[in-house]
């Protein structure tokens, strides 16, 4: 499998490209091709561009979850590509109304126009993307250290509620020798993705995690989940866009992360 960063809110020491606050990575494994978020801007399709990535190839555009640092781009791809064969897959809830306060934070297509204009696919269930690649859909509660939090307020059925952000969800990459886990924002709990991916993929090795963990004090969660790398012996770490430099910085006290940056590849 081949992953690249599109966008991310960091990029490489002399490489020239641009950054955003925002999750956009390019994925391919055994000719697959697909997108996993798509930001906040129409960035990820400049940077495929200087990358040589001609995204009219992609199948599918994979949404972590629904806020617009993560969905934001999906307009611009619909402005740019021909994009009716496309699947489009993520939560339930993915595209529910999403509010901070007054503010639009959701995605800027809604479910309807999404479903008019590609072939969308909702589910809160598990779903085999490729040989070796799942999506989780709905990540449950394994451990009494990571509680979801409300972030903001979203609409559910023509009501307004605290939205816990449980279209949060994540893609695992498996092989013979263990899984892999790429995530979003992780508001469901980076412990609880990974347990839920070992249930999913039936395999207890953890050999990398990458993504935004949504970490940004030193706190008991921290320690737990810290803790938590070091009892599943996960040795690859990059942590990304929605971690906090002092979390990066007492993780890697305990295990060396990897720098993540527009422009990184990784080849698992």
């Amino acid at each position: 499998m081949k992953l690249k960063i599109l966008v991310d809110n960091n990029t490489f020491i002399d490489e020239y490209y641009y950054g955003e606050p925002a999750v956009s990575y390019y994925i391919e494994d055994e000719g697959y091709k697909l997108l996993f978020d798509v930001g906040y801007s129409d960035l990820f399709i400049k940077n495929a561009a200087a990358f040589g990535i001609d995204l009219k190839d992609i199948s599918t555009i994979v949404i972590s979850h629904g806020h617009n640092d993560h969905t934001g781009g999906l307009k611009y791809f619909f402005d740019k590509f021909n994009s009716s064969k496309i699947n489009i897959i993520a939560h339930t809830n993915a595209f529910n109304e999403k509010l901070f306060g007054r503010e639009q934070i959701g995605s800027p297509l809604s479910e309807k126009e999404l479903a008019q204009n590609s072939k969308l696919i909702l589910s809160s269930k598990p779903i085999q993307l490729s040989n070796n690649l799942y999506f989780l859909g709905e990540i449950p509660t394994s451990n009494d250290f990571e509680i979801r939090n409300a972030i903001g307020s979203c609409k559910v059925n023509n009501k307004i509620e605290n939205d816990f952000v449980v279209d949060d969800t994540a893609i695992v990459y498996k092989t013979d020798l263990g899984i892999y886990i790429i995530t979003g924002c992780s508001h469901g709990g980076i412990c609880n993705i990974i347990e839920y991916a070992k249930q999913v993929c039936n395999s207890d090795r953890v050999l990398g995690v990458l993504g935004g963990f949504h970490l940004f004090e030193l706190s008991h969660q921290l320690e737990e989940t810290i803790n938590y790398f070091k009892r599943n012996k996960i040795t690859q770490l990059y942590p990304c866009h929605c971690v906090s430099f002092n979390v990066k910085a007492e993780i890697h006290k305990t295990i060396p992360i990897y720098e993540v940056g527009v422009g990184m590849d990784i080849e698992w």
